[in-house]
């Protein structure tokens, strides 16, 4: 009898003792490849499924090790240091052991289950002593649903408490499928006006309004996050919108109002890629409050931050 091989999965940060992604002391894991594309990324280096090359400039040192080292020959030395043909990359991550000062990175690691399920297992005596437990983020963690499914059911046989952070966006056959096994969803939510979101993430949000609702109607434990986008996402009616929404469904237990920033600014610039708000402001704290206040008179608990 022929044992088919464990689904793997392509990860891009194993983040330890986090306490922004459920309650707790967390480990979260980070999985490559997102279907949306919010102009707000804070981790633009999910978003592509494959692996991919990361160049910190400040540390090259010009020495052309990754030039010689390309099996395709997408890089060249240049004037300003190497450049990297994005024709010809093939993301092979060929380059990478070359370079001595630490210059390139490959950003997505392929990890089976079992040994992913090895490195959360350390930080067993921390989510005992916090009630914390495993986040799997992204990117969207449903896009790997298959790896995904695996890994829950084993923190599952570990007995760890696991939480999702979803977008909501994927059949709702593969939230189903993995939500007995997932003890809290964070689900992101992001515009409620539907031409705004298709503008701003690139697809309709219906899908994710009404996977939102399904999950509610099986008894999923839900925690609504909201990155707020100043003249985006943050006037009245947007806030009005998503507490009508939340006023009807018994299964949220709170909304986590999530401060723009603009932290990821570099690592736009080492993906090559442009970082669309540069000049949109962090909102101020007497903005969230109004917002978390407005929000609040809907009988919705609410958290600046999360």
């Amino acid at each position: 009898m022929v044992t088919a091989a464990p689904p793997t999965g392509w990860i891009f940060d194993i983040r330890r003792y986090s306490l922004h992604d459920g309650p707790g002391i967390r480990t979260t894991v980070f999985l490559k490849g997102c279907p949306l594309d919010c102009w707000w990324c804070h981790n633009p280096e999910s978003q592509s499924p494959q692996p991919e090359i990361i160049v910190r400039e400040h540390l090259c040192t010009q020495c052309g090790e990754c030039v010689r080292a390309c099996p395709q020959e997408a890089v060249s030395m240049t004037p300003q240091g190497p450049h990297t043909d994005p024709a010809l990359c093939t993301r092979c991550g060929e380059c990478v052991p070359f370079c001595a000062p630490g210059a390139r990175e490959q950003v997505g690691q392929p990890y089976t289950p079992q040994a992913l399920a090895d490195i959360l297992a350390r930080d067993i005596p921390f989510f005992d002593q916090s009630g914390g437990g495993v986040t799997f983020s992204g990117g969207e963690p449903l896009l790997q649903a298959e790896f995904l499914s695996a890994a829950l059911a084993a923190c599952k046989r570990l007995e760890l408490r696991t939480a999702v952070d979803t977008s909501g966006f994927a059949p709702w056959q593969r939230l189903e499928s993995i939500a007995p096994q997932v003890d809290l969803f964070l689900y992101d939510l992001k515009v409620q006006d539907e031409g705004a979101h298709r503008r701003f993430t690139g697809v309709s949000n219906q899908l994710i309004l009404e996977n939102l609702r399904r999950l509610n109607d099986r008894g999923s434990r839900i925690i609504v996050r909201l990155p707020v986008i100043p003249g985006l996402n943050d006037t009245p009616a947007e806030a009005a919108a998503l507490g009508s929404l939340c006023r009807q469904l018994d299964g949220i237990q709170r909304v986590d109002l999530l401060p723009y920033h603009h932290t990821a600014a570099a690592k736009y610039q080492r993906l090559g890629r442009e970082y669309r708000l540069p000049d949109t402001p962090t909102p101020s704290p007497d903005h969230l409050n109004a917002l978390a206040q407005q929000l609040r008179a809907y009988g919705i608990a609410v958290q600046i931050g999360g």
